[in-house]
């Protein structure tokens, strides 16, 4: 296997460790809301202090990457969310445990944006979906294995401790990276030719990749922050069963990953860029909102788990094509422009995980936000007809 590969394998540990640390919350919440006394809208708010935090620091976390290499700040990023992750075990209330969730969200923020700098680098042009597939893959396999980890930790030792362990593992994680990663040589030509970071996001194609990328976070915010109280509270699943409904929709999600970054990248030789990237877009969030729409409007609690769990799968086909379209239009600021799109998503992500939270407050319905999530994930499909990967 060439270096390259190897690199990738540990991009791939650390997608696993940024899910498993960001989804715990959602797992431990049935807990922390009734130990800390919080309602609905507050623990909504917990989970939108994480979005806020990492959307305001993510161009300046990709930009650092520009500027000062993936490999620096990367460690700085794991580092800093490794300690608030163990720090959220000491939150008392609601004041603490948004501030501790605030820090933490800013400390993640430029993970994703970094580790696409170094598929840039190590990786052509036709090799990027693939590359990007494995990082988005294993962050679903993250999220696949978090009721594992975090069910039986909480049972157990209770969602204090199991905060504190989650954050030991990104520091070992630092250690390995430090004394094993090497960035390459980049040809200095390339980027007197290529324009600003700023001349980029002016142009209408980044607005469409910006708009569709909304679409598809706000999505993916609904199963990373409310999917367990979405299955415990609003169809009666108890919580002990939890486990297999909510890991399922992230093991489909890591096989969409994979496949949606390989399709498109055979599709790009075959028809093209502009189509190769286009189509697995525009199919995969239609499909995703369809069955997203259909599992809000079924009594069946198995036709339920199933349609979810195909929404996620459908929706992160398009992940990897979103981030190596990013990556193409960024060029050398690939940092900025995919931390940019990121940022729209986690706007996506907020509006969502804090809508959610005043809808069924307002209402009681658990099924109402879920089906908007689905129809604007069709909005987002249409809207990928107006954008256009570059090499």
């Amino acid at each position: 296997m060439q270096r390259k590969h190897w690199f990738l394998v540990l991009l791939a540990f650390l997608s696993i460790i940024t899910y498993l640390d960001r989804n715990a919350i959602s797992f431990a919440g049935i807990d922390i809301t009734r130990e800390l006394g919080l309602s609905e809208i507050q623990f909504g708010w917990i989970l939108a202090a994480f979005t806020i935090s990492y959307g305001l620091f993510e161009i300046p976390t990709g930009l650092w990457g520009d500027r000062f290499g993936e490999k620096k700040t990367l460690a700085r990023v794991v580092i800093w969310w490794s300690l608030f992750t163990s720090l959220t075990g000491l939150a008392g209330g609601f004041i603490s445990l948004f501030a501790v969730r605030f820090l933490f969200g800013a400390g993640e923020a430029g993970a994703f944006p970094n580790m696409s700098i170094a598929v840039r680098k190590w990786f052509s042009v036709d090799e990027h979906g693939r590359a990007q597939a494995v990082i988005l893959m294993a962050s679903r396999i993250g999220g696949a294995i978090t009721p594992f980890v975090v069910i039986p930790m909480q049972m157990n030792f209770g969602w204090r401790t199991t905060f504190y362990m989650l954050g030991v593992i990104g520091a070992l994680w630092v250690l390995v990276w430090m004394i094993f990663y090497k960035s390459p040589e980049e040809a200095p030509l390339e980027k007197t030719r290529s324009s600003s970071w700023q001349k980029i996001a002016l142009t209408t194609n980044f607005w469409f990749l910006m708009g569709v990328y909304y679409c598809y976070a706000s999505g993916v915010f609904f199963f990373i922050s409310w999917l367990p109280k979405y299955l415990h509270q609003g169809r009666g699943i108890p919580q002990e069963e939890l486990t297999y409904s909510t890991s399922l929709p992230f093991i489909l999600a890591a096989i969409g990953c994979l496949f949606g970054g390989s399709l498109s990248d055979f599709l790009v030789k075959k028809i093209g860029i502009i189509w190769g990237r286009r189509i697995v877009l525009l199919v995969g969030l239609s499909l995703s909102g369809l069955a997203i729409l259909v599992a809000t409007f079924t009594d069946s609690l198995p036709v339920t788990i199933v349609m979810l769990a195909l929404g996620l799968a459908f929706m992160d086909i398009t992940a990897p094509v979103s981030w190596a379209v990013a990556t193409g239009l960024g060029k050398e600021h690939s940092g900025a422009i995919t931390g940019a799109m990121n940022t729209a998503g986690l706007l996506g992500g907020t509006v969502a995980s804090l809508g959610i939270g005043y809808i069924v407050s307002w209402t009681g319905d658990y099924n109402l936000p879920v089906g908007i999530i689905g129809a604007q994930l069709i909005v987002g499909a249409l809207l990928t007809l107006g954008l256009k990967a570059e090499s």
